[in-house]
């Protein structure tokens, strides 16, 4: 199955996605936020990145940015639960496959996830 980044500050919300995509066969690294996410990037490529857009220290919109820079064929997933965050984040719709809105089901992060790794 696919190697998946998660960049989630919220630990519920991390530990959730991680457990759903790790059930579903996924090799899942989370991290608490955008810098950390770039460092994991540096060490093992992924096949897909989640990333929730409010963080501290770089928040989803900067990380997808610089993820689409310098890793343009890796896969961007956003989640937010703010609907200024959504609007904002439409802009890169060219770099991001898909924005989750949550809260979002078990299923609904899964189905999203394979329809960006198709």
């Amino acid at each position: 199955m696919a190697r998946i980044l998660v960049a989630e500050d919220d630990p519920a919300v991390q530990s959730f996605v991680t457990r759903a995509l790790t059930h579903a066969g996924h090799t899942v690294t989370p991290v608490d936020d955008g810098l950390q996410a770039l460092e994991a990037l540096g060490g093992t490529n992924y096949d897909l990145l989640i990333t929730d857009i409010v963080m501290p220290e770089l928040d989803g919109i900067g990380l997808a940015l610089k993820v689409a820079r310098d890793h343009p064929s890796l896969r961007i997933l956003l989640m937010t639960g703010y609907t200024a965050e959504q609007q904002r984040a439409h802009n890169l719709d060219e770099i991001v496959f898909d924005i989750v809105l949550k809260p979002f089901t078990l299923e609904q992060i899964c189905h999203q996830a394979e329809a960006a790794l198709a």
